[in-house]
């Protein structure tokens, strides 16, 4: 997965980098492509410890801070990071298009997607309450890597309702 920027972007952070200062405003939405992914939508935002690329973070759209989901922790917008992109980090969070999350054991083909227990990872296990509205699996567990699945995002947000 190698995202890039589409359209005027000259001197933009790459989207799969990190960067120890920030160069965008917090909260900037772009577009970028990938030769097998096609097109998506990334917000740039501040990291948090123990990201890595596939993490699936709560975003603020306000003021781009953004915390590792699990379940049960609340309501809001998601992202996935495109980076690993640690506490006073800044980078790009994947908030439209076909991407890959970190997925839990058995993730299947088609599922639904929830949060887990497990900060930052997503499952297909139903979890009252922890539904991801925006987010399907695309594949099973273990594409494109062991431990992540495909994912197609359509501005995904728990809402801290059951399904």
């Amino acid at each position: 997965m190698a995202f890039r920027h589409s359209g005027r972007t000259v001197g933009a952070q790459p989207i799969t980098e990190t960067s120890a200062t920030q160069k965008h405003p917090l909260g900037t939405i772009v577009k970028g492509v990938d030769d097998s992914y096609g097109e998506g939508e990334f917000i740039y935002g501040i990291g948090v410890a123990s990201t890595i690329v596939g993490s699936v973070v709560f975003l603020s759209k306000d003021d781009g801070q953004t915390a590792l989901a699990a379940a049960a922790g609340g309501q809001g917008d998601l992202g996935l990071a495109m980076s690993v992109n640690l506490a006073a980090g800044y980078g790009w969070y994947q908030i439209y298009g076909k991407g890959v999350a970190k997925v839990l054991a058995a993730f299947a083909d088609n599922a639904q997607c929830y949060l887990t227990s497990t900060a930052g990872s997503i499952d297909d296990a139903d979890v009252s309450g922890d539904l991801i509205i925006g987010m399907k699996g695309a594949s099973a567990i273990d594409t494109p890597t062991t431990g992540f699945a495909e994912v197609e995002l359509s501005y995904p947000v728990v809402a801290g309702v059951a399904d």
